[in-house]
Order: structure tokens, then sequence, then C-alpha cells
């Protein structure tokens, strides 16, 4: 018969693990889902200040780009261009949405092979568009690729990791993230000199990271937390001990197997909405949605059409965008030497910080010096470029990887799918939001769009501080009794939770109970 226990607070803290090559390589791999993401992002904005592009796409934002007296703010102001770019977050919600089923029934692996074939259909789409419907077509698909990528990489590195190590290795997602937007503006600053197709060549390119994840992820292992959930008890445990690099593996597998028992009682996307889920949920989606209203993406998809804006030609704003990719590629590596040594709290903190300082400064030079017609001088937009390079390194070593690492990590089993899909969903909805209508909110707002977004990083920085607790260090499946049942508010969450679990036999005797038999 099963027994009831109660769970201990400190169950896992000696839970043996090493860091296996196994671990690093299926890590580097499935973190290639974020070097297509970042491709895309970096890619949109340099191809939307291609004339060649513009002239076969968008042929008035065009003619407006290059008339004398049109406001400076106001040049790429069209509705279709901003779709162009944000009609991909609307196919990743959708796609993020069946993703969170897809990783429950048929595993993360599968998942993001899935990822890599959309984004390989729409690259392949995008390189031979001849019109603006195939164009957005292409988008759609790569959008698949990106939710479907985004729902299963952060979680397949979150639950290989051994809790050492989980926050450097998750952060590789986002390092390949950065990798790929550097890589997008080096290739846009080469193609933007090959008439009339270089576009093509910048579009097609994306084709390459989806093929180098497409291969990887045949060979990359299964995670035991989904093995074992999908009944796959001998094979979890295997891997387990596989990925872990010992044989005495008892303690995680009976910790993952009894998640997984509890999970089973009703769908995660009931009990994700109960009071006792409300902490995790909450945080995971306001940690991303605050990730986009810091404005990074502005500043990615539209850097080449932002400095132009402030009067670079089309060779200096795209070489920019290069110098500013190379920052965020550097800057992130901050993070993955720094998170399990300070801890999220304090990069989150440091990082809100320093952009508001540089949000606020370059809002104040762009009213100064940057008017409706004028050039701005030299100087000062090369100040601008420096801030820009400031701003996007307190990003890069903060919100930008700790968002999807803190979303990944914060989650029971029993929610994990219903609220990773909510955290993402809701950041590719505020990207979407945010890449639809920046250009028209710079066109009215002018200097003020820095404020706006300064104004977020203010509340940004106050939940931090007060609302979200430190995860260094703690295994995934204990976050609740010794992170969420200890936090000065979150707790009340839990007053009516004795957290008394039964225990199912585990069906696949532990390798220390084995030998005894043997002896």
């Amino acid at each position: 018969m099963p027994g009831v226990v109660m769970a201990e607070s400190g169950l896992g803290k000696d839970i043996p693990a090493k860091l296996t090559t196994q671990v690093v390589v299926c890590s580097i791999i499935a973190a290639f889902g974020g070097l297509m993401f970042g491709y895309d992002i970096g890619i949109s904005g340099g191809v939307t200040s291609m004339d060649d592009f513009l002239i076969k796409f968008f042929p008035t934002v065009y003619v407006k780009k290059h008339r004398a007296k049109e406001d400076n703010y106001c040049k790429y102001d069209n509705p279709y261009l901003q779709l162009f770019t944000s009609s991909l977050y609307l196919a990743a919600i959708v796609a993020s949405w069946i993703g969170s089923f897809t990783c429950r029934r048929m595993g993360r692996k599968p998942t993001i092979v899935m990822a890599s074939l959309f984004f390989l259909v729409g690259a392949i789409l995008n390189v031979s568009a001849v019109n603006l419907i195939m164009l957005i077509a292409g988008r759609l698909c790569l959008g698949a690729g990106v939710g479907f990528g985004n729902q299963a990489v952060p979680l397949f590195i979150s639950e290989i990791s051994p809790a050492k190590y989980r926050g450097a290795l998750n952060i590789l997602f986002q390092l390949l993230i950065t990798i790929g937007i550097l890589i997008a503006n080096v290739i846009n600053y080469g193609t933007s000199k090959l008439h009339p197709y270089g576009w093509r060549v910048s579009l097609g390119g994306a084709a390459v990271p989806a093929l180098i994840l497409f291969v990887g992820s045949l060979m990359i292992v299964e995670t035991p937390v989904s093995l074992i959930e999908r009944g796959k008890f001998e094979e979890g445990l295997k891997t387990l001990k596989k990925i872990r690099g010992v044989d005495n593996v008892d303690r995680e597998y009976e910790e993952i197997f009894q998640a997984t028992e509890l999970a089973k009682s009703k769908s995660s996307f009931c009990i994700v909405f109960k009071k006792k889920s409300r902490p995790q949920l909450v945080c995971g989606i306001c940690i991303m949605v605050l990730q986009q209203f810091t404005g990074i993406n502005v500043i990615m998809f539209y850097a080449p059409v932002l400095f132009q804006t402030m009067g670079f030609g089309s060779d200096a704003a795209l070489l920019s965008s290069v110098v500013t990719g190379l920052v965020n590629s550097v800057s992130t590596l901050v993070a993955i030497f720094t998170v399990d040594i300070f801890g999220r709290k304090a990069l989150l903190i440091e990082g809100a910080t320093q952009m508001i300082i540089t949000q606020c400064t370059m809002g104040a030079i762009l009213k100064l010096y940057l008017k409706g017609t004028n050039t701005m001088p030299p100087h000062y937009a090369t100040i601008v470029v420096v801030l820009v390079c400031v701003f996007v390194s307190g990003f890069a070593w903060s919100w930008g990887p700790l968002g999807w690492l803190i979303s990944s990590e914060i989650f029971p089993l029993e929610t994990r799918n219903a609220g990773y899909f909510f955290a993402v969903g809701s950041n590719m909805l505020c990207t979407f939001i945010i890449a639809q209508a920046f250009l028209t909110m710079l066109c009215h707002m002018k200097w003020g769009i820095f404020y706006f977004f300064a104004a977020w990083l203010l509340i940004a920085f106050t939940f931090i501080w007060a609302w979200v607790p430190e995860t260094k260090g703690i295994p995934i499946d204990e976050m609740n009794e010794r992170v969420w049942k200890k936090h000065w508010y979150w707790k009340k969450c839990f007053k009516n939770d004795k957290f008394v679990r039964e225990i199912q036999t585990v069906p696949v005797k532990p390798a220390a109970e084995e030998e005894k038999i043997h002896e």
C-alpha cells in the first residue's frame, strides 16, 4: 500500500551529480533554438533598412525614407512594415500553446525537432518570396519554430542540468540568441552591398541554424523527467544515470517520480490557476512581460532604422548594429560566469538600474539635438551609440538570460508546461505589441519613447526587489518548500497546503536496493 510522508525542506541539497559531457553537449545543441530566434531578431531590422527590400515590398516607405523634408522620427512609420517584423510573434504564441501539450505528451526532444522543421520551411518561403503574402507566410512559419523552440529548449536544459550549474547552462540559450543577433548583423552588413538580392541571402541564412538544430536534435537524449512522466521508467532511470555521471541517482529518481505522480492528478492548465500556483504564475508572467518592456527589442529589431533616424548612413547604421550585437554576446558571457555566484536578483536589480540611466540619458540627448528634419551632430550620435551599447550590456547580463532562466525553473512539474506556456506566451504577445507599435510610437512620442521604457524599468526594479525570491542552487522540484513558502508575501498562498504527498511504489528499484539484494 502507498504510504503517507511529509516532504522535507532540505531533501535535495546533496543530490549527487557531475557536470557531464553529455549534459554540456545536449545543452549546446538544444540552445541552437536560441540561435534561430536571435538570427531572426537581428535579421529583420537590417533587411527593413535595405532599399532593394523596400522597393520590392514597401515602395511607399522607400519614398518616405528618401524624401528630404520627411520627419526624422516618422520615416519608417508603416503598419505593413511593422507587420513583417511582428507577425512572427503571433504565430509564436499559438505554437507555444501547442508546444506545451507536445512537450508533455510527446516529449521535449520531438518538440525541438518540430521547431527546427518549421523554421526551415519559413526560411525557404522568405528567401523565395515574390509578394508580401508569401513573405508574411514565411514569417508565420518562422514564428511557429520560435514558439516550439522557446517552449521546449529552456525546459529541456533546466531538466537535464544539475542544480548547481542550472543557471549557467540555461543561459546558453540566451547566449546563442545574442550570437544569432550578431551573426545576422554581420550578414546584413555584407549583403547590403549585394544588389538587388542581398535581402534574400539574409533571410535565407535562417536555414543554416535550423539545419544544425534539426540534425543535432536527433542525437540528443530526452530528459529523464519527460521519460518518467510518460511511463518510460527504465529508460528514464538509465538516462538519469547517464547524464549525472553517477549510479547513485535514487533520491533524484524518487523526487522526479513523486512529482510526475502528483502531476497526473489533473491537467496542468487547471492546477496553474489555483492559489498555490499563483506565486510562480505571477512571477513567471511578470518577468517575461517586463523583459520586453525594457525596450531591448526596439534596439534589436530596429537598430539600423534607429541609427539612420539619428543621421547615420545605411552602412554606418548596419555597422553600429554589428557593434551592439558584439557587446550583447560578450556581456551574456558575464551572466554565465556570475549567475550561480551572485544569484538572480542581484543581476536583475543591477541591470534594471543600468538600463534606466541609459534610457533617460538617450532621451535627453535626442530631445536636445534631434529635431524633426535636422541631422544630429556626429559626436552626439556617437555618444548615443555608446549609450546603446551600455544599455545592451546591462540587459545581456541580467534581464535577457534571467527572464528565460527563472521562468523555466520556478514551476513544479504539475504546472510546468502550462505555467511556462503562459510565461512564454506573454513574452511573445508583448514582443508582438512592441514590434507592431514601435515605429508609430517613435513617430508620435519622438524622444519621449525612451522615457516610456525607463518608466517600465522602474516598475521592473521594484517588482524584482519586492516580490521575486532568489532561486540560485535550489533543485527545481523543491522550489515550493524552500523558496515560495518562505517568502514574506507569497507564503500566504500556501497557508492551507500541508504538502502531504501520497507516494506510490517506485516501479524501478533504486540501484542501492538492488545491490543489497545481490549481497
